[in-house]
């Protein structure tokens, strides 16, 4: 494994559309390995490929408190959303930046794993937050268009 450079704002990449995983092979494993050593490096609880350049619909998150509890979610599709959380929201790719942003506060996502089976997540508070943060990379949406008043810096 080895740590990727978290591509940031500004980034043309980061607003482009992912693709599909069609199949697992050793590359996109490889992919998977770095993704969660460059998220745990960077102290993240979430990760996107599109965030360290490739466009491939593959998304790291591990909200646990122990930090080993990876979930890997490949080609993920939000399939139900309910309630709602108000609350701030950072990003690595938005380095010294947070913002209040609500989003729903459970969901279910149906993805593949790394064996590229198929199956379904729900998710609520944190995880919930984890997943649509993600889930909007892969279709080249940033938390800062869905920021409700001004986006804060570790100053503020």
């Amino acid at each position: 494994m080895a740590l990727r450079n978290i591509r940031t704002e500004g980034d043309p990449i980061l607003g482009k559309i992912s693709k599909p995983v069609l199949e697992m092979n050793d590359k996109t494993k490889v992919l998977i390995g770095d993704m969660l050593e460059t998220m745990y490096h960077a102290n993240g609880v979430g990760l996107a490929a599109v965030q360290v350049g490739v466009l491939k619909r593959v998304v790291v998150i591990d909200v646990s408190e122990d930090g080993d509890s990876p979930i890997i979610l490949i080609n993920p599709e939000i399939v139900d959303k309910s309630g709602s959380q108000t609350g701030d929201e950072g990003c690595l790719s938005v380095p010294g930046k947070s913002g209040v942003v609500t989003r729903a506060n459970h969901v279910k996502v149906k993805a593949f794993n790394e064996k590229m089976e198929l199956f379904e997540l729900e998710g609520d508070e944190l995880l919930a937050r984890a997943i649509q943060h993600e889930v909007d990379h892969l279709d080249g949406i940033l938390y800062t268009s869905k920021v409700e008043g001004p986006i804060k810096t570790a100053e503020d």
